[in-house]
């Protein structure tokens, strides 16, 4: 990172630091979240486009990154992911990197993107190597790639090695025309170690922060996208992965600051969305 992105990180980091309150005073009486990050806060950003709110029936599919990321998943398990991202009309699929050159092939001349991961579930692989995954991927079809930055990194307080990180996935991703999505795996972070993450991917020129991989303790909170809102701003996207099984809360998801969703019940949501009977959605994902 240069100098000059340096400064604005740690800018940005001690301006929503100060923020964070030293004792939680509560949780705010309308949306039963902590105060600070209450989505009535945030209106003005999400209204600026950041959300959908009055969140239509007809939207929710678009929101929607339809995923498999088991390592049992089949050729016939992802084949059906396929199948389903085209009849619901799904933002991408979300697979494993081997899987990607199949998910191209079905999804040619479809409006799903393919969607992979890099350095996943941990995070813990070199950034040349995080780099080299995204340019294999893109090669074999990826359209959007989620990365795992490194959380060990950013836990030890080196926010350099986390920034190089980030920016070697986002150049591969940028160099070919590929979205860069940054997973935080929010539920192993501090409040302030999620505003750090958030302020390096938007400083390493990332398109979206994401909150979880689905494989850690915990996955997406109402607090954390909100959280993730306030720092980005409406300059990126925001995706809540992780636990997000029904209608409902993907709406608060919404609500709060999330612009994409990565779920597995893609199916059972859009079909309560419009008020249908929930049927078995495709095979599982995270």
């Amino acid at each position: 990172m240069d100098p000059a992105s340096v400064r604005r990180v740690v800018e940005i980091v001690l301006e929503e630091t100060a923020r964070i309150p030293a004792a939680s005073p509560g949780p705010c009486r309308c949306h039963g979240v902590p105060a600070a990050c209450c989505p009535d806060r945030i209106r003005p950003v999400n209204d600026a486009g950041a959300s959908r709110a009055g969140l239509q029936a007809g939207d929710v599919a678009s929101l929607i990154d339809h995923t498999l990321l088991r390592p049992d998943a089949t050729r016939a398990d992802v084949e059906a992911l396929c199948r389903e991202a085209i009849a619901h009309g799904f933002a991408a699929v979300c697979v494993n990197p081997v899987w990607v050159p199949l998910a191209r092939r079905l999804l040619s001349g479809a409006a799903p993107k393919v969607c992979t991961v890099v350095g996943f579930p941990l995070g813990a692989s070199a950034a040349d190597v995080k780099q080299y995954e995204a340019r294999r991927a893109i090669f074999d079809g990826a359209q959007e790639v989620d990365m795992v930055l490194n959380v060990g990194a950013l836990k030890s307080g080196d926010l350099h090695t986390v920034g190089r990180d980030i920016e070697a996935v986002v150049a591969a991703c940028h160099e070919a025309g590929a979205l860069c999505k940054v997973i935080l795996e929010t539920a192993l972070l501090t409040d302030e170690e999620k505003v750090a993450a958030c302020a390096l991917a938007q400083a390493a020129g990332a398109d979206f922060v994401k909150t979880s991989t689905g494989f850690g303790p915990g996955g997406a909170t109402v607090e954390d996208v909100a959280l993730m809102r306030r720092v980005v701003g409406g300059r990126m996207g925001v995706k809540a992965a992780g636990g997000i099984r029904d209608y409902r809360t993907l709406q608060a998801m919404v609500e709060a600051g999330a612009t994409r969703i990565g779920a597995s019940a893609g199916v059972r949501i859009v079909r309560e969305a419009a008020g249908q009977p929930a049927a078995a959605s495709g095979p599982a994902g995270c």
